[in-house]
């Protein structure tokens, strides 16, 4: 029987079940040290009564989310390899019959989550981004592991190599911080990359979006454009993000604004330049795909 003091040892973990699949884009994480952090990383304000962790693996994550729940609390895994879903059932049947843990096969773009508090996951690279962006827009905390360079674009700022759609599209859901980084030595088979662990408290943007739907995608649309000036990446993306008469904003709009490339531009900027398209734009509402 383990617990807190005695967790499991995740080589032990990965010997009792299988070694990584990559059909299932799988890369283990064994270091302990890294392991026994993660749960941790968690902000202290966080509700920890449901955990949500995805691509529970040979469940050495799993492990220390259970030791580290609360009284009462539960932890559900979400897993798409069958054999480990079975595996997980077998190695894990005390926790499940006690009400504390469970396991859910498929995978997790495809399946309904449950109604969790916070989630901690090593994400399968594959589909870090898709599964990303169906939780951050839940506000719930988020400390998610994801290659290295993932991770930097999402903390980039404004004027930075790194800064992009996915640091406006992150920011705007979430406070987002590298809390680790993590050499691929640390898993089993070690990826072809580094990775980093990723803290997402969520709030609310210090500006204001009418239509999340058209400003995310207008952010998206410029983004394809990032060497043009804002001037042309409106007129070149009206086809990505639904505008019907993209002069009317580039007219409409500051010229110091229209000059400069999306790089540089804020996520606050992007939102007002947003906020400016749907009123001089009568495609907008409802438009675009």
């Amino acid at each position: 029987m383990t617990g807190p003091d005695d967790p499991r040892d995740p080589d032990a973990l990965i010997r009792r079940a299988k070694r990584g699949n990559p059909e299932f884009d799988q890369h283990f994480l064994v270091d302990d040290r890294v392991l026994d952090r993660l749960p941790d990383y968690l902000p202290e304000s966080a509700d920890r009564a449901h955990v949500l962790e995805i691509g529970g693996g040979t469940g050495a994550l799993t492990d220390r989310l259970l030791a580290a729940a609360p009284g009462g609390g539960e932890v559900t895994v979400v897993e798409r390899d069958p054999d480990l879903v079975a595996f997980l059932r077998e190695e894990f049947a005390d926790a499940i019959g006690a009400g504390d843990l469970t396991v859910i096969a498929g995978d997790a773009l495809d399946v309904e989550l449950p109604d969790f508090s916070a989630s901690v996951s090593n994400l399968p690279y594959g589909a870090s981004s898709e599964i990303a962006f169906d939780l951050l827009p839940r506000k719930r905390p988020l400390v998610l592991m994801f290659q290295r360079e993932f991770a930097e674009r999402m903390i980039a700022e404004p004027g930075e190599d790194d800064y992009g759609r996915l640091s406006v599209s992150a920011q705007h859901y979430a406070d987002v911080e590298i809390v680790e980084h993590v050499p691929a030595e640390a898993f089993d088979p070690q990826p072809r990359v580094d990775s980093a662990v990723v803290r997402c408290t969520p709030r609310d943007p210090e500006y204001e979006v009418a239509d999340e739907e058209f400003f995310l995608r207008f952010v998206k649309a410029l983004f394809t454009q990032r060497r043009k000036t804002m001037r042309n990446a409106v007129r070149n993306t009206a086809h990505i993000s639904g505008l019907e008469d993209p002069d009317a904003v580039v007219d409409a709009a500051e010229e110091s604004l229209m000059s400069r490339r999306a790089g540089t531009v804020s996520p606050g900027e992007f939102a007002e330049l947003a906020a400016l398209a749907r009123r001089v734009d009568p495609g907008v509402v409802g438009g675009g795909g």
